[in-house]
């Protein structure tokens, strides 16, 4: 199964979900992630995803443009901008929208790196917990 994650910047929640797809479903999905307008992979991301074992250090940020060739069985938005801004996937692409909050975001106000990273980890482990149960949501159609 060919699943696209789709964000805005490509930089880190649809990163972090096409990780979690590679580690938990090898051989049943083929991961990709892309963004709307990517502007690269966020360290914070990398760290948060290496401290639970996956590795996206080799990842890159594309733009959803460069992957308009590839036949998406489903394309997921995981931010609310994304959705608004995704474009038209052709023959039997399905479309599934799970926004998750913007760790970035959620940082801001942080005061150390340690508290910063709290919200990378969570909104990490809330996108495994989605991504685990991925294949199932599938298979009832989405």
């Amino acid at each position: 199964m060919k699943v696209l994650f789709l964000c805005t910047g490509n930089s880190c929640r649809s990163q972090m979900a096409e990780g979690w797809a590679e580690k938990l479903h090898p051989g049943v999905i083929e991961a990709y992630s892309a963004g709307t307008a990517p502007h690269g992979v966020d360290p914070r991301a990398i760290k948060a995803m290496a401290e639970a074992g996956v590795d996206i250090s080799g990842h890159r940020s594309k733009h959803a443009d460069e992957l308009k060739a590839v036949a998406f069985d489903l394309v997921v938005t995981v931010c609310d901008n994304a959705r608004e801004a995704c474009p038209a996937w052709s023959g039997k692409t399905k479309k599934l929208h799970r926004s998750f909050e913007d760790p970035p975001f959620l940082a801001k106000e942080a005061g150390t790196e340690e508290e910063a990273l709290a919200a990378y980890r969570r909104v990490r482990d809330e996108i495994k917990e989605f991504v685990a149960r991925l294949p199932g949501i599938f298979k009832q159609g989405v």
